[in-house]
């Protein structure tokens, strides 16, 4: 076990306005392989499991390790498995200075890595979490043979949402009453099933009560503004281009977050690129239909050596 590492946490005040790993955490999805680390100047929370070869996954905006639960469990037979609670997502601290951009994101988990002497040959992230993978190996900061973008959001925001969602989120961010007014907000169950069904995906109830804990949280609920905030995407689709290693686009045909003709433009600009589309599956595909996600990887994975 890696300097800094313990399992299940370990004892600290349950702040109010942050998620607690001994109240909120209890019945935490795959619980038995969480574990907290230090690094990069933050306490992170970690799940490890399986066995194999070793492959990283990042999930996306506002969500955490929860929403591998389905997923994990199957691809840990063929891979073992690291995946981390973004910072200030979750049971993972905000960075000094609040600093939520990618490169940020993509250098802390570097770090990460470095901490637990982990060396992906995979990577595998879900809507801004591709991103965080792209970068990474774009940078020299990751040496995967193969990355995996689950509804990937890899292109910047266009038309209306660009012209006014990135200047209302960095205005409110770190206000501190509009996080606690949208957690309240969120509160209700039908807020929460409505935003859920507007990704395009029908998930279980047990997905959709954990989603209800988190936006239910102011200080999470910042982190993912402070996220969207900080995001910057315009060099990245001309740097996919260069990118070192091959690319799958795992994308479900009802997504209603991302475009899925987003991916054939990418596909153009990445010339080692395979696109994989998968029917009647919105922007959580892999927690409404963890199977065919976790074949449709294998099988990809297979194709590139990276996995028997």
């Amino acid at each position: 076990m890696a300097t800094g590492v313990t399992r299940n946490g370990v004892a600290r005040s349950c702040r109010h306005e942050r998620l607690c790993w001994d109240r909120d955490g209890r019945d935490w999805p795959l619980r038995e392989s969480s574990r907290f680390v230090e690094a990069a100047g933050i306490r992170w929370h970690v799940q490890r499991s399986g066995r194999g070869p070793a492959a990283l996954l990042v999930h996306g905006t506002g969500a955490t390790t929860h929403s591998w639960r389905g997923l994990a469990p199957l691809l840990a037979d063929h891979f073992e498995l690291v995946a981390p609670d973004l910072p200030g997502h979750g049971f993972s601290d905000v960075p000094a200075g609040r600093d939520l951009s990618l490169p940020a994101m993509a250098e802390g988990l570097a770090t990460l890595l470095e901490q637990l002497e982990c060396r992906p040959t995979l990577a595998i992230g879900h809507s801004a979490g591709a991103a965080v993978v792209c970068r990474m190996s774009l940078d020299g900061r990751l040496d995967a043979r193969g990355l995996v973008s689950l509804n990937g959001a890899l292109l910047p925001l266009r038309g209306w949402a660009r012209r006014v969602f990135g200047p209302l989120a960095r205005a409110l961010v770190w206000n501190p009453v509009f996080p606690w007014l949208l957690a309240r907000r969120a509160s209700n169950p039908e807020v929460v099933e409505n935003l859920l069904r507007d990704t395009g995906s029908q998930i279980d109830a047990e997905g959709v009560r954990l989603y209800g804990r988190l936006v239910g949280n102011p200080a999470h609920v910042a982190a993912a503004l402070g996220m969207m905030a900080s995001w910057n995407l315009d060099s990245l689709p001309r740097e996919l281009a260069d990118l070192p290693v091959p690319l799958a686009l795992v994308v479900g045909e009802r997504d209603r977050t991302i475009p899925p003709k987003d991916a054939l433009y990418l596909r153009a600009l990445a010339p080692n690129t395979t696109l994989i589309s998968l029917p009647a599956l919105g922007h959580l595909a892999h927690e409404e239909a963890p199977a065919v996600v976790a074949d449709a990887i294998v099988e990809w994975a297979r194709e590139q050596r990276i996995c028997v």
